[in-house]
């Protein structure tokens, strides 16, 4: 089964598999950050969409920042909005389909997910063109590996041909390092990597696109 293709994430969100390697857990950590860092009043009272929402563990965060506002999910896969369906079912819509399918909206925000499309540029379009307001969040020049299922990398500049764009770069847990792990991993072992001529390491960081109207 090949990588990042609809049937290979149907397989991991209907096998289980998506929970036991703690995606749950990470999207919730993931959330939590964005909340802080998106440019989206309390008070507002449109429609968000959530882009690749996975099983979904993102709308109660959303829901507790932005009560006024409509929430709908869309994933590509029916193991996945199904289990959304059955425990946020209360607090949001979801919907089966990909960034064609995807409803007009004020907003849309997708979270690890471009980094796993091999058209990231044209759905991002695509995307812009059916809200005011467009997030994409990924890794920050993250270094690719043969057979994973990151297939690209960002900087700065990635997004800039599509329209108005700002950026911010974090960090945030569930991805980057924190407390001992960022003590030992990089920062001492960056110390015995320069003197043995190695390359350094540095601190696993996501950044966020602002695209806008």
């Amino acid at each position: 089964m090949n990588i990042n293709t609809r049937e290979y994430w149907e397989n991991r969100f209907k096998s289980g598999n998506w929970e036991a390697k703690n995606g749950r857990q990470q999207t919730i950590l993931f959330a939590k950050k964005i909340v802080k860092i998106l440019v989206i009043p309390n008070t507002f009272s449109g429609t968000i969409i959530d882009f690749g929402c996975g099983l979904g563990d993102a709308m109660p965060i959303y829901r507790s920042c932005f009560r006024n506002a409509t929430l709908i999910g869309t994933d590509i896969t029916q193991a996945a909005v199904e289990k959304c369906q059955e425990k946020y079912g209360s607090i949001a819509k979801f919907i089966q389909c990909d960034h064609q399918g995807i409803p007009q909206s004020d907003i849309i925000i997708s979270c690890n997910v471009f980094e796993h499309l091999s058209n990231q540029m044209e759905i991002a379009k695509q995307m812009f063109s059916k809200c005011k307001d467009l997030y994409i969040i990924v890794p920050y020049n993250e270094r690719l590996h043969s057979g994973n299922e990151h297939v690209n990398t960002y900087n700065e500049h990635s997004f800039k041909d599509i329209g108005n764009y700002r950026f911010k770069i974090f960090t945030t847990k569930g991805w980057s390092e924190y407390g001992l792990r960022l003590l030992i991993n990089i920062y001492l072992k960056n110390i015995v990597r320069f003197f043995l001529n190695r390359k350094i390491v540095r601190r696993k960081r996501m950044i966020m696109f602002h695209l806008y109207k």
